[in-house]
């Protein structure tokens, strides 16, 4: 895509090459406000009294012609009537049958001049030949292909022109660069909030539109950020506060004793247990949300680390070993939620991992799959799995005993690690889920 520094630079230089190419046209191709023959007619007497006459000597007739040559830096060539050569100062010059027509149509009996007999032969730029029709019958051909005659564009007009254009095209590159290099840092500063930078801020430099714009951009940036930072820090808070009230309802729940119903001790224990999972998670999410880097990251080898998570499970694991860089306390917890993910939806099938190496024609890493033989995930809740509180079609709100943030968490510690994760239809029934870790750095690179 074209950059905006250029566009505008590039404007500035068309409308200076237009400017030229229009005002170049305007001058030659102007009109003229006088009749070429009447002048040349004129020329051509007064040629005729200067020049000897047609019966002197043919060596006084060159020496007039090589002084007028000479005088005028023009080429001529002296004719008689007919059309003959006489002598010639530079290129002989040919006299066309058109021009002897002319001459007997505006010559009939009796001398009275109807139409010009003189006229212009050829005329091109740089180069003008003229036929002059002297009194006494004879022609001088004048060729003006060394001078710069009228209609034509003087050299010293477009050298100036010249200069006017590269001056304008030097002088305006640094003001636009200057402009859109503005907007451009403006735009990496907006990338970088869109990324989670929340104290991403951009210089204000001049005071134009754009200095308003980089402005407006911090006060709206300042603002998100302390949005931000209070809703983390309520959710925080709140989370905490509600902590202690649970502790104080499990105390209760057992100092209920044994003549309460089991049944309802047992639902009221699972109501505390799910609460306390939410409670877990939303500040687990909240402190992923705050720090998006890693606190601490080690090699982790993932297939060693998806079996003992597999163990309380039931789950059989196969693959080799794969090692990836992060935090163990929140891998631990990508894979817990997977397979309570997969035991809950699994309708109690089997649930099987892997762990293994990906290969290096797509980028190396490790991979890790959780496979179950549940209902399966339609293919338009492939992805809507992942938002927070999103619970599957036909399943109501308590039901499976999630809380609607176990994927949702799990994607989001993935990508603190600069994993993915997807949900894929598996084989001969059921889901499995994905996860893509990137490949280790080399130390020694």
């Amino acid at each position: 895509m074209r950059r905006l520094y250029h566009q505008i630079y590039l404007a500035f230089v068309a409308a200076v090459a237009l400017f030229a190419l229009l005002a170049t046209g305007l001058w030659a191709l102007g009109p003229h406000d006088f009749e070429p023959g009447p002048f040349l007619d004129g020329v051509a007497d007064l040629i005729g009294d200067v020049l000897p006459s047609a019966d002197r000597p043919l060596a006084e007739q060159r020496a007039a012609i090589d002084k007028l040559a000479s005088r005028f830096p023009t080429d001529l060539t002296l004719r008689d009537a007919r059309g003959n050569l006489i002598v010639a100062a530079g290129p002989e010059l040919a006299l066309p049958a058109s021009a002897l027509t002319r001459a007997a149509l505006a010559t009939p009996p009796g001398d009275a001049r109807r139409i010009s007999r003189s006229l212009v032969l050829h005329a091109a730029p740089g180069d003008v030949v003229a036929a002059l029709a002297l009194p006494d019958g004879r022609w001088l051909l004048v060729d003006h292909h060394r001078r710069r005659g009228h209609g034509r564009w003087p050299i010293g007009a477009a050298l100036t022109l010249a200069l006017l254009a590269t001056a304008i095209a030097v002088a305006a590159y640094p003001v636009v660069r200057r402009l859109t290099g503005r907007l451009e840092r403006l735009q990496a500063r907006v990338e970088d909030l869109g990324r989670g930078n929340l104290g991403a801020r951009v210089e204000v430099e001049g005071r134009d539109e754009v200095a308003d714009l980089a402005r407006s951009f911090n006060q709206t940036a300042e603002r998100i950020e302390r949005l931000v930072h209070a809703q983390k820090d309520a959710l925080a808070s709140a989370s905490h506060e509600l902590r202690s009230p649970l502790a104080r309802i499990r105390v209760a729940v057992e100092l209920l004793g044994t003549e309460t119903r089991p049944d309802v001790r047992e639902r009221i224990a699972r109501d505390i247990a799910e609460l306390d999972d939410l409670i877990g998670e939303i500040l687990l999410t909240s402190r992923l949300d705050a720090s998006p880097v890693l606190e601490h990251s080690e090699p982790v080898d993932m297939l060693a680390l998806t079996a003992e998570e597999a163990a309380p499970f039931g789950a059989e694991v196969t693959g080799e070993s794969a090692t990836v860089d992060g935090d163990v306390r929140l891998l631990r917890r990508l894979l817990r939620n997977l397979f309570e993910n997969a035991e809950r939806y699994g309708a109690g099938s089997p649930i099987q991992a892997e762990a293994r190496r990906a290969p290096a024609s797509e980028g190396g890493g490790a991979l890790v799959w959780i496979h179950d033989r549940g209902a399966g995930i339609p293919i338009e809740e492939r992805e809507r799995i992942f938002e927070p509180f999103y619970r599957r079609s036909g399943t109501s709100e308590g039901e499976g005993g999630g809380v609607g943030l176990g994927l949702a968490l799990v994607r989001r510690i993935a990508s603190s690690h600069g994993a993915s994760v997807r949900a894929l239809p598996r084989e001969g029934g059921g889901t499995t889920i994905e996860v893509r870790f990137p490949s280790v750095p080399d130390p020694g690179s």
